[in-house]
């Protein structure tokens, strides 16, 4: 066995491959927030449908992409093989919980990461698939380029052509697009499906309160230089900002829209 293979199934091998991977969907969960609060537009999703398209056709960020996909799976899976190789090396459980130190959200990693992968499953399910694969309303933009006012009209998938499409016609720039923002406001008109939201955003708070600063301990950047910092960034940012930000936008949807 090489001595790069030694070093990536050794204990410390896996943590590290769990938190770089783990530190690659966190930066991911920022971009994912950012292009999702197009949805807050009023707009009949003329911004979000556009982003959407964008970052399923830009090559680098199709590339990008790939990368997510593994990650997930990479994540998934080593987490699974450590914790199962914590559990075999410590049989009998401690007698009382929290009894050595460790805070709620580290001592339940596995179930809170076990609904976070459930809720990608469906998640993905419901959006990304269908955007690729599925059945999805369509839309026309109508945008006149001298007033810039914009008229939405829904349209068969005959007119839609099979094609994203955007020209200008007599001073009218027109897009056609699949409509992923009538996907989203359908999937969030089901209180069962975004309390299940709020809930999985609420374990994505927990997981990160716990894994982010984790990461950085594996790394060795624990110390009293830069500890301060990761703190504030794991709590405040990934574990209380991102979440709320992501549970947001159902509630919003199934309220006001």
């Amino acid at each position: 066995m090489s001595n790069f293979s030694k070093t990536f199934s050794s204990t410390l091998g896996r943590k590290l491959i769990l938190c770089l991977t783990g530190l690659f969907l966190c930066a991911f969960l920022i971009v994912h927030l950012i292009g999702n609060l197009q949805l807050f537009a009023n707009d009949g999703g003329y911004a979000f449908n556009k982003y959407a398209y964008f970052m399923t056709h830009f090559t680098p960020i199709k590339v990008i992409s790939y990368l997510l996909y593994a990650s997930i799976l990479v994540h998934t899976i080593w987490a699974i093989i450590i914790t199962s190789k914590n559990k075999a090396a410590r049989p009998v459980s401690y007698a009382v919980k929290g009894a050595n130190g460790s805070i709620w959200s580290s001592r339940n990693m596995g179930i809170l990461g076990t609904i976070i992968f459930l809720f990608l499953v469906i998640h993905m399910s419901n959006f990304w698939y269908k955007y690729h694969w599925g059945v999805t309303p369509y839309v026309e933009y109508s945008t006149n380029l001298s007033t810039g006012e914009t008229q939405v009209k829904e349209i068969t998938e005959a007119e839609y052509g099979n094609q994203y499409a955007t020209y200008v016609d007599n001073g009218v720039e027109v897009i056609k697009s699949k409509d992923l923002y009538r996907e989203v406001a359908f999937a969030f008109s089901n209180p069962v499906y975004v309390l299940f939201y709020v809930l999985a955003m609420a374990a994505l708070a927990f997981h990160l309160l716990h894994g982010f600063q984790s990461a950085f301990q594996t790394l060795g950047w624990d110390n009293s230089k830069y500890k301060p910092l990761v703190k504030f960034l794991g709590v405040w940012v990934f574990s209380i900002a991102i979440p709320i930000g992501f549970a947001i936008m159902p509630i919003y949807f199934l309220l006001f829209k």
